[in-house]
């Protein structure tokens, strides 16, 4: 079964696309953490980062490539940006189809690590 993403990315559920490209979408999340948070998916289905294979490092780079440039449209490069990925259940994951949060906008709490 597709994932929210998938059908995101299929244009058969709406969202407020900022980026796309061949292998990377990007959208606003409808439940915003930060001023800016944005979702930024594979457009290939991967469900975890477990999942990840070594002919998906192109893709993964892509992915970051595409933060950075979004990160800059935003405004936020400058001052600064949270990236997030959640993993399994666990890790917070609750669309298993890999995708990074982008945060900002505003100073971020503590730190994770």
């Amino acid at each position: 079964m597709a994932t929210i993403f998938t059908k995101i990315i299929n244009r058969e559920i709406p969202a407020t696309i900022v980026f796309e490209n061949d292998k990377v979408l990007a959208f606003k999340d409808i439940n915003p953490q930060a001023p800016v948070h944005i979702l930024v998916v594979s457009k290939k289905e991967i469900p975890t980062i477990n999942d990840i294979k070594e002919e998906d490092k192109e893709l993964i780079g892509e992915m970051y490539i595409a933060i950075a440039k979004i990160a800059k449209d935003f405004g936020i490069d400058k001052e600064g940006y949270r990236v997030v990925t959640n993993c399994n259940e666990y890790g917070g994951q609750e669309v298993f189809h890999i995708h990074f949060h982008l945060l900002g906008g505003k100073k971020l709490g503590a730190k994770i690590i």
